[in-house]
């Protein structure tokens, strides 16, 4: 998968939560040991901070995710490591209540980036959908307040459709993530059946015309 992502222009890796929980930080040391792309190890760290973000850093991740539901004190820890170890500090909105608030709080932590996400079962609770007259929820409902919140990046997550990550920009967001269903199966943690190199392709093609 990280081959053909490479091949396709893709300019970060990421070893995603559940490909951390089967095989541990071996997972980023493979990707590390074959590619100079910056690697997100995206372990959400709700505690621990420090020794978490050490151990990501020492397996060859440039980047590390806490999440925005993590105590004060769990933030400021990994940012402490990531300024200690050279890496960058992503902070996680997922399930926090008001999220342009938690965005500016962490960015008053010290985190460099916002991921703005819309979680997996969230956006397949057929009780939120209901309650929201059928419409799924997308990183896009709340994405210009998380923008307007803060002054660092902010990264869009979360079963964004190939229409929507061409959105992105008009918000000033450069960042995403591409997971289920676009390059994750959206029904089990598998590759999905289309070809995701060429599906990566055309969407790197929408966002930076220039490269192709």
């Amino acid at each position: 998968m990280a081959r053909s992502a490479a091949r396709a222009g893709v300019d970060w890796l990421e070893a995603g939560t559940p490909l951390i929980l089967s095989q541990g930080l071996e997972a980023v040391r493979a990707l590390r040991r074959e590619f100079a792309h910056p690697i997100v190890a995206d372990l959400k760290t709700m505690d621990g901070g420090y020794l978490e973000a050490e151990m990501m850093a020492r397996a060859g991740a440039t980047h590390v995710v806490v999440m925005g539901q993590a105590h004060s004190a769990t933030i400021k820890a990994v940012v402490q490591a990531g300024r200690d170890y050279g890496i960058k500090v992503m902070g996680d909105d997922l399930a926090c209540a008001d999220k342009p608030a938690a965005a500016r709080r962490m960015q008053n932590l010290g985190v460099d980036y916002i991921v703005h996400h819309v979680g997996y079962d969230e956006r397949r609770d057929a009780e939120v959908i209901r309650e929201q007259g059928g419409h799924a929820p997308t990183p896009l409902d709340e994405l210009a307040a998380i923008v307007t919140a803060v002054d660092i990046p902010v990264q869009a997550v979360g079963g964004l459709t190939v229409a929507q990550t061409g959105e992105l920009p008009k918000y000033g967001v450069r960042h995403l993530v591409l997971g289920a269903p676009l390059a994750v199966d959206a029904d089990s943690f598998s590759a999905p059946k289309h070809d995701v190199e060429a599906l990566l392709r055309e969407i790197i093609q929408r966002l930076k015309p220039d490269q192709y």
